[in-house]
């Protein structure tokens, strides 16, 4: 190249700019209801074209009969196997030409039903799932293979490390009377006993219009939905009634430490807990805020200290997960911390942890562990409830733990509103270090002895 010839220049293009930010809210539903008594809540969400449904029905666990706990999930499995009008495969093979896809699962605050279906198509979907609630065929034969299915999972359950801890704290903080204290889906000598007259007597007895809920979401133009409604789940009958009382709920969860033993096993499943107020409680957003900072993320103390710097585990988190609710505004939750490290690591991961907890209640979070957690919780908002499906899980939340239509919303105002101070209080007190239960599966002949010399609790060892 001589100095007389120009040099090459390249042209790039110019580089895309931010928009400006469109303000975002939880949406608010209408609400509603049917001829039947059918509460309605629906949310119109334009561009949402697959619909989901979730319907509330008030057959909670604490309603089984004595002796026969799981027929509320196999009552609920069942809801998909036929009606009085079509076989298991007719039903199934129907839901296909919808495009749709219909689940039901029960749970402490009683059984829900969640379908899936293209807004085309929301019409005879719909149908479907009312004649599964309306006239569920319940055969003998569809019972026994669920009950079997069930039977099989239980032994796949008890080798699940995560599993049988969860299995053990919940029978170490409630009292045996409490069906909060055994499995959701029923124990091997409970489910055994369940048969098909027994599934009917407890969807006669529960399942009703009147006390259920349904929640609509997704996008509804062109759709008349009222008259949907009412040639499908408005066809739905049975009598009048009141929800079901909530029982009281107690609990223990004075400081102690359960190793379940595995003997040869190379990681140990921590599970860490006690029980607290639920989302009625009005500390509840701080604690989900300094929760977060805990062990919410990978930049969590917890993950700081026993991932980053001491490798001793993949990940830690800490959570609030509501349990019960009652109408009076009353309600308890399972507060806890979770995770697993490797067998040599468990007792000097244990202590760091308590120490964790401890410099926590005496430092407290900083302004920048505040900040991040709500930019992280509030400021990702809007793409976790992108999907219709989201939306309707959490208006259904709501219902059954008797929350008002806006308290998604509010709750991320008072999120962004709380401080470090507050937040610091609300995970202090929701994790103190001499009221916490912890459960070890484990090889107890390995951790028992490390777990002892921590003085966090009498340690007991149970099989596993």
């Amino acid at each position: 190249m001589t100095d007389a010839e120009p040099l090459t220049t390249m042209e790039f293009h110019p580089l895309p700019e931010a928009g400006e930010a469109r303000p975002w809210a939880f949406p608010a539903p209408e609400r509603g209801s049917l001829g039947n008594g059918l509460t309605v809540l629906r949310s119109h969400r334009p561009g949402q074209q697959v619909v989901a449904v979730e319907i509330l029905l008030d057959a909670p666990l604490d309603a089984e009969p004595d002796g026969l706990d799981g027929i509320a999930t196999i009552m609920a499995r069942a809801l998909t196997e036929g009606t009085d009008k079509r076989s298991a495969e007719e039903f199934a093979a129907e839901l296909e030409r919808c495009g749709a896809t219909l689940d039901a699962h029960a749970d402490h605050s009683g059984v829900r039903v969640s379908l899936e279906v293209p807004a085309s198509r929301l019409a005879k979907a719909l149908g479907l799932l009312a004649e599964a609630l309306r006239a569920p065929a319940f055969l003998d034969t569809e019972i026994d293979r669920l009950v079997h299915n069930r039977l099989d999972e239980i032994p796949h359950e008890t080798a699940n490390p995560a599993r049988r801890a969860a299995k053990e704290l919940y029978r170490q903080l409630f009292p045996a009377e409490l069906r909060m204290s055994r499995p959701r889906q029923g124990a091997e000598e409970t489910v055994a006993r369940i048969d098909a007259p027994g599934v009917r007597r407890f969807f006669e007895t529960h399942v009703r219009p009147a006390t259920a809920t349904a929640v609509v979401v997704g996008d509804l133009t062109g759709i008349d939905l009222d008259k949907v409604l009412a040639d499908t789940l408005g066809e739905w009958t049975g009598d009048e009634a009141d929800l079901l009382p909530v029982p009281p709920v107690t609990a223990d969860d004075t400081g102690r430490v359960i190793v379940v033993d595995r003997p040869g096993a190379v990681q140990t499943q921590l599970l860490i807990g006690r029980v607290g107020g639920d989302r009625h409680d009005p500390v509840w957003a701080a604690q989900v805020l300094g929760s977060y900072c805990l062990g919410g993320t990978l930049t969590s103390r917890l993950d700081k200290v026993l991932r980053e710097e001491k490798g001793y585990t993949y990940g830690v988190r800490a959570f609030g997960q509501v349990l019960r609710s009652a109408p009076d505004g009353t309600g308890v939750s399972l507060l806890a911390i979770s995770g697993s490290v490797d067998t040599p690591n468990t007792g000097p991961a244990l202590a760091d942890l308590w120490q964790v907890l401890r410099t926590l209640a005496a430092e407290g979070l900083t302004d920048a562990e505040r900040d991040t957690a709500v930019q992280n919780l509030v400021g990702v908002a809007p793409l976790k409830f992108e999907t219709a499906a989201s939306v309707a899980g959490t208006l259904a939340d709501q219902v059954e733990q008797y929350l008002p239509d806006d308290y998604q919303a509010r709750l991320y105002e008072r999120l962004a509103a709380t401080g470090t101070v507050e937040a610091t209080a609300a995970v202090v007190s929701a994790f103190p270090v001499d009221r916490l239960v912890t459960v070890l599966v484990g090889d107890a002949s390995q951790i028992a002895e490390p777990a002892k010399a921590l003085g966090i609790g009498e340690v007991t060892v149970v099989t596993g």
